[in-house]
């Protein structure tokens, strides 16, 4: 209990157990649901030794075992100073039980308390496959003493803000929080989403151009009154994790009767790097809990410029296509606005993309097209393009038209 024979430090361990109750800053307990670790800041801060990490190892062990998420309930000042580089080890030894509880196909839900800082952040907190911040809560990876002071940066608000949490709740909701992701990440059944049904215009446009103005439409329904009217209650996954967020791109998992079903969602807004790797963050985790993947596709395109090409709009575009091609679930696509170029298809099942009445689907936007071939005749362009909905029903690039029926070209589908 004292490997670099720190002075003082055996009576300090002492004084510790007497003022939390306990043997060491984790404890950890098995219901039938998950296996929960609990921080106790009380304990020389909550900070991270050897025989703390084989406390959190044993935890995880059992919990695989059992076939049975974590739930981390995290207030810690990081590593124990008395154990030196012995302490700081105990992150890799962290890190390697979140990588095989991932392999297992198991959920981790951390829950950032307050303070969450150092290497236990950087590890079993922001390596969980979801994670909640408690409302006003320090989280960082620098602590309060080497680390500028009343920095909003440095928050749960301020990593939710920067795409590194999910959800910031009050404590007083963290319980039935974190119930709900469970059982969200727990219900997955690879089976196919169904289509939405259409909210907006049931009759088909009459040519290219009245596609695109419909599609344009401010009335024209977007991705949120879709998933209101889909899902019986949602709940969101933020951010990219590498300090981007696009609120532009709608994901998480959501309940519908008695599934689970993960959905990412564009809201009509061009979209940025951020937004892809978020959306490709979220079939990759719905690849991993068996949960099917609903896609709301509705955007110009991606967002093309300076700033978009210097976060890697390009690489982010490959690593959702990679996403979705190497996905282990079904996923369903409904176009419910504009369709537009690379940006859209990214977000589209290769196999099972359905459209509105109200929507497109084209390699470029008609006014693109026109600059680029050099003509100007937009309303003719829009027809050659044939992005119309019935037009993509019988090129096959659409398995039919929601809310219609005989628009389905399902069984001549690949």
């Amino acid at each position: 209990m004292n490997p670099l024979g720190w002075p003082g430090y055996e009576e300090q361990l002492g004084r510790a157990r007497a003022r939390s109750g306990g043997v060491e800053s984790v404890t950890w307990q098995r219901s039938a649901h998950a296996v929960e670790i609990t921080f106790d800041f009380r304990f020389l801060g909550g900070s991270v030794g050897t025989a703390t990490g084989a406390l959190i190892e044993e935890a995880f062990t059992g919990a695989r075992a059992a076939r049975l998420p974590v739930v981390s309930r995290i207030a810690t000042g990081g590593s124990r100073m008395q154990e030196g580089m012995l302490s700081l080890r105990q992150l890799q030894r962290v890190a390697r039980l979140c990588a095989a509880h991932r392999e297992a196909g198991l959920p981790h839900v951390s829950v950032l308390g307050d303070p969450t800082t150092g290497g236990l952040w950087a590890s079993l907190g922001a390596g969980a496959d979801f994670v909640i911040g408690v409302a006003g809560a320090q989280v960082g990876f620098a602590g309060s003493r080497v680390r500028p002071a009343d920095d909003p940066a440095y928050t749960a608000e301020g990593q939710f803000a920067a795409g590194t949490v999910d959800l910031v709740v009050p404590a007083a909701d963290v319980g039935a929080t974190v119930a709900e992701v469970v059982w969200l990440l727990t219900h997955g059944d690879a089976v196919p989403a169904e289509v939405p049904r259409a909210l907006g215009a049931q009759e088909l446009p009459a040519d290219g151009w009245s596609a695109v103005r419909r599609a344009r439409s401010a009335d024209r329904p977007r991705a949120g009154a879709y998933l209101d009217d889909y899902f019986d209650s949602r709940m969101p996954i933020n951010g990219d994790r590498a300090g981007g967020v696009d609120a532009g791109v709608l994901c998480g998992v959501g309940r519908r009767g008695d599934r689970a079903i993960a959905f990412a969602a564009q809201t009509g807004t061009a979209t940025t790097p951020a937004g892809f790797r978020t959306a490709a963050r979220l079939v990759r985790l719905a690849s991993r809990f068996a949960l099917p993947v609903l896609t709301l596709v509705d955007t110009p395109g991606a967002a093309n410029d300076a700033a978009a090409e210097r976060a890697g709009v390009g690489a982010a575009i490959a690593e959702l296509f990679a996403a979705v091609a190497e996905a282990r679930v079904p996923i369903t696509t409904l176009v419910v606005g504009e369709g537009g170029s690379g940006g859209a298809l990214a977000l589209s099942s290769p196999e099972h993309t359905w459209i509105t009445p109200d929507a497109y689907f084209s390699v470029i936007a008609p006014e693109l097209a026109a600059a680029i071939l050099k003509r100007d005749d937009v309303l003719r362009l829009a027809d050659d393009l044939r992005l119309r909905p019935q037009d993509l029903v019988e090129l096959g690039v659409v398995r039919g038209i929601a809310g219609r029926p005989g628009s389905s070209r399902s069984t001549q589908a690949p």
